[in-house]
């Protein structure tokens, strides 16, 4: 089917999907792939019956057969409500003051090229009708093509100061497919010269910026050109190292960080206010962790706030302005039943086939999430055994965590679950919690609040749940687990 899909006045796209789903979310997460997209979708489409005005879209039968023109655009953030919505209530507008702000880390697909200057405008028409004419390239100057450079490093910053080697490849592509009068002469394929021009144009802007205090490219100043790892957003955190607020500096967040601390320490602590002081000082924190990467007891000491349920869930909305546990409760619920589907297929697996089988004795939603978090390990064929544990009640907290850098271990008292803990680096972080996915979802916020790497036995199945489950950074997957995706959007495995 051809779609002509709006996304906003200045971008509007053409794709074709080939088999419709039956149902709405599944078309939705079509769309997220296709058009690089995050979060909750509402699409609407033009109706014939009401001379083509736009209605929401609330059964694929109302789509037309051949071909329909969408309107899609993605709910706010705000929409969602947790129990920490008072420590949240002031993030959108921090989100939005912060330069480093971005809506997501991933370059839009296909990348949408910006209007450059008047008379560079007008050179580039005359050349494309020269160009479509009799196939004559532009002899373009030097200062009209660092003009044109300038322009795209300002509209790849604005999605990712990091592109990866294939973002530079699709921005090429781009600007050759809508100015063909740019091509190079003699280049297969015509845009070889214009990739390695803007990576090196790329630097100097982000020199630039750094030297104008940007805080997240400043902290890799002293990384550029040696053998230390840049400390850039990896999760596709979209506020990852935000400047100090205007008119505060360290130590002004820092004595809000104290009063947080002292609030911490009373009886009965306000968590409004502890919100609000977790919300001015993000900066502060941010800088600490990500610059001098501490140990998670040293975090703890010095913000223990952080280390609370509804904190957990509020840090990660200000790192991706998601909601966490209905990001990935939602997600669960939309893919469990063809992942169950695959595992079946799967079933000579050991470790599938005993999870299979606790669903003849519980068949609940809930248990097939636990069944999907638990199997997704042993389906992607990793090593699971040192993660995901299971102990006695009886057993001392030093004998399960030694060794445990990152882990969820289920306490049994009589062939009960009694318990569910989080570990991190040898330590106790979180316990009395209901069940895995609910461990699973304050894992994952950990893990971003502290800025903390997946483990590497682990890494198709933390890069399933953040990319596929979550649907955050999705745009680009690794070859694995694109191919799981598209398998889970098919309609038979």
């Amino acid at each position: 089917m051809l779609l002509r899909i709006i996304l906003s006045e200045n971008d509007i796209r053409k794709i074709t999907i080939d088999n419709l789903p039956e149902t709405i979310d599944d078309f939705c997460s079509i769309l997220k792939i296709k058009l690089g997209l995050e979060g909750d979708l509402v699409i609407q489409y033009k109706d014939p019956e009401f001379d083509n005005e736009l209605c929401n879209l609330s059964s694929m039968s109302e789509l037309p057969l051949d071909r329909a023109t969408l309107k899609v655009h993605t709910k706010s953030s705000e929409s969602y409500h947790t129990d920490s919505t008072l420590d949240t209530a002031s993030l959108s507008s921090s989100l939005e003051d912060s330069p480093s702000h971005t809506q997501t880390r991933q370059l839009p697909q296909p990348f949408d090229i910006p209007t450059f200057a008047f008379d560079v405008e007008l050179k580039l028409k005359q050349g494309n009708e020269a160009f479509h004419r009799d196939g004559t390239l532009l002899d373009i100057s030097k200062d009209m093509k660092s003009d044109i450079l300038d322009k795209l490093a300002e509209a790849i910053y604005t999605h990712n100061p990091y592109p990866s080697r294939e973002e530079y490849d699709d921005v090429a592509q781009a600007l050759i497919k809508k100015h063909p009068c740019l091509k190079e002469p003699g280049s297969v394929c015509g845009w070889y010269c214009w990739k390695f021009s803007l990576k090196f144009k790329m630097g100097n802007f982000r020199q630039k910026l750094r030297v104008a205090g940007s805080s997240e490219l400043r902290v890799n100043a002293r990384a550029s050109g040696s053998s230390k790892r840049l400390k850039r957003a990896r999760k596709s955190e979209v506020n990852f190292l935000p400047d100090f607020p205007e008119g505060k500096a360290q130590d002004d967040l820092d004595t809000g960080r104290l009063a947080m601390v002292s609030e911490m320490k009373k009886r009965k602590v306000d968590w409004k206010q502890v919100g609000e002081m977790m919300s001015d000082t993000f900066a502060l924190r941010r800088k600490e962790i990500v610059e001098d990467e501490p140990l998670v007891a040293q975090v703890k000491d010095r913000w223990p706030a952080l280390f609370s349920e509804r904190q957990i869930e509020a840090e990660f909305a200000r790192l991706t302005s998601v909601d966490l546990k209905g990001c990935l409760f939602a997600g669960l619920d939309q893919h469990l039943t063809r992942f169950l589907e695959l595992y079946r297929a799967k079933s000579g697996i050991e470790g599938l086939t005993r999870l299979l089988r606790s669903l003849d004795d519980n068949s609940s939603n809930h248990h097939k999430r636990t069944v999907l978090l638990l199997g997704l390990p042993h389906f992607l064929k990793e090593k699971s055994s040192g993660f995901f544990k299971t102990v006695e009640a009886t057993d001392g907290e030093d004998t399960f965590t030694k060794g445990m850098k990152v882990g969820v271990v289920m306490v049994k008292d009589g062939g009960d679950i009694v318990d569910t803990v989080v570990v991190l680096e040898e330590a106790v972080i979180l316990s009395d919690l209901k069940d895995i996915p609910r461990a699973m979802a304050l894992l994952m916020g950990l893990l971003y609040s502290l800025n903390i790497d997946y483990p590497k036995e682990l890494r198709y199945t933390f890069e399933v749940i953040q990319k596929v489950l979550m649907n955050i950074g999705g745009g680009q997957c690794s070859p694995l687990v694109h191919g799981l995706r598209n398998r889970l959007l098919r309609k038979t495995i």
